[in-house]
């Protein structure tokens, strides 16, 4: 059971009330461009993994075939339990390592690019985390837990971490000492000193206590939340491109052969010495810290809304039919994700080319109309040409107006 795509609506019910308590507690977690850009990198992530799960299931599913020593009974409660606390333990040196090592923390920085902190923030996720993640989990393999077990578990792990992403929950007494809790996570997503690097468990802070990795929220340092080498882009794929490219760049300047190799490996943050020098990378004074921010008419940013939630909406009709559909329909539909989420970025940033990317992705939706049948994506049917046809004339009806009403507030 796909325990995930039917906790979504809950997701966004969750979302909608902690934004009335926002607005009852005259406080302001939310920024329009922000909850598009985490929300937009967890659509991408979700639309990624139908096409490289497979990566992690297949090696696990080998490892549990070949490598077991022992063959663990799925229908024993004690399994169950013992599966639960195992993936949380693997799932916490993970999480470690993607923190310590530069490779790892490439993919896993996308979770924390976000300056503010709420339940969207949550739904942030890597698209990049398929590629080396699953090393992590193959002690659970060799231990004999079943494929079914398993995937059940690291769901109701994902599940268990999505409430602890809110700035209105406070300290939660003793379960502050077992748990991980609102209060520990949020100093998780710190970049101040005296938080980084600290409270990685996923269900339970006890790891953290016993290796020496816990820190307790401080109410003398207020949490600033983000990352040192700030994304400042609401761009979903440089989102998860951004420490690659970095590396990269690094790895390409670097004069030693044997820097350029192990660079992806060493701690993060480190850099060639001969790079550091010549490039050198100032990381900002929290004293003076301000959110990334792009000044953007209202109109605007309400227009990108209503054209995220069709992404939303592709991207739940995916994992709805993820094994219904071909492998060729997945790839149109993550293609077609990708390309509206980056133009819709682009728009967030008010780009010079915003406006005329996002008339060619409303015009490419009539070739998309034509392609989606072919591959099995959905079936032939003339609702479908007069739908999405309807859907780019209203919405280039809107981005007109938008872009007249931007117009006269310039003159």
């Amino acid at each position: 059971m796909n325990f995930v795509l039917y906790a979504v609506p809950f997701f966004f019910l969750l979302i909608a009330i902690e934004l009335l308590a926002d607005r009852w507690r005259g406080v302001s977690n939310y920024r329009v461009a922000d909850a598009i850009n985490s929300l937009g990198t967890g659509v991408l992530s979700t639309t990624t993994g139908l096409l490289t799960k497979g990566v992690g299931l297949v090696t696990y599913a080998f490892a549990l075939k070949h490598l077991a020593l022992f063959e663990l009974p799925a229908e024993r409660l004690w399994v169950w339990v013992f599966a639960f606390v195992l993936y949380d333990f693997c799932y916490y040196w993970l999480h470690r390592m993607g923190h310590e090592r530069n490779i790892l923390w490439a993919a896993h920085s996308v979770h924390h690019q976000s300056e503010d902190y709420n339940l969207s923030t949550a739904l942030r996720q890597t698209s990049t985390g398929f590629l080396l993640g699953w090393i992590f989990y193959l002690p659970m393999a060799v231990l004999g837990i079943p494929l079914l077990v398993f995937v059940s578990v690291a769901a109701l792990n994902l599940l268990y971490q999505f409430w602890v992403h809110t700035k209105h929950i406070p300290k939660l007494g003793w379960f502050e000492w077992c748990f991980v809790t609102p209060s520990n996570h949020r100093a998780h997503h710190a970049q101040n000193a005296l938080y980084m690097d600290r409270n990685y468990g996923g269900v339970f802070i006890i790891w953290d206590r016993l290796f020496g990795t816990f820190q307790e929220e401080d109410d003398n340092e207020p949490v600033i939340f983000g990352v040192t080498t700030p994304l400042a882009s609401w761009n979903p794929l440089w989102a998860n491109m951004q420490f690659y490219a970095q590396l990269w760049a690094d790895a390409r300047r670097a004069q030693s052969g044997w820097d350029k190799l192990r660079i992806w490996f060493m701690r993060t943050g480190w850099r060639p010495a001969d790079v550091a020098a010549k490039y050198p990378m100032n990381k900002p004074d929290l004293s003076r810290f301000r959110k990334f921010e792009v000044p953007l008419d209202g109109r605007l940013q309400g227009y990108v809304a209503v054209q995220f939630c069709l992404y939303i909406a592709l991207g739940s009709y995916l994992m709805s039919l993820e094994h219904a559909l071909p492998t060729a329909a997945l790839v149109v539909g993550w293609g077609a994700v990708a390309w509206g989420l980056f133009v819709l970025g682009a728009m967030l940033e008010n780009r010079p080319q915003a406006f005329r990317l996002e008339v060619l992705r409303l015009a490419s939706n009539l070739p998309l109309a034509g392609l989606a049948p072919l591959v099995g994506l959905w079936p032939a049917s003339t609702a479908g040409w007069v739908g999405l046809l309807g859907y780019s004339v209203l919405s280039g009806i809107g981005l007109y107006c938008c872009a007249s009403r931007i117009t006269r507030l310039a003159s």
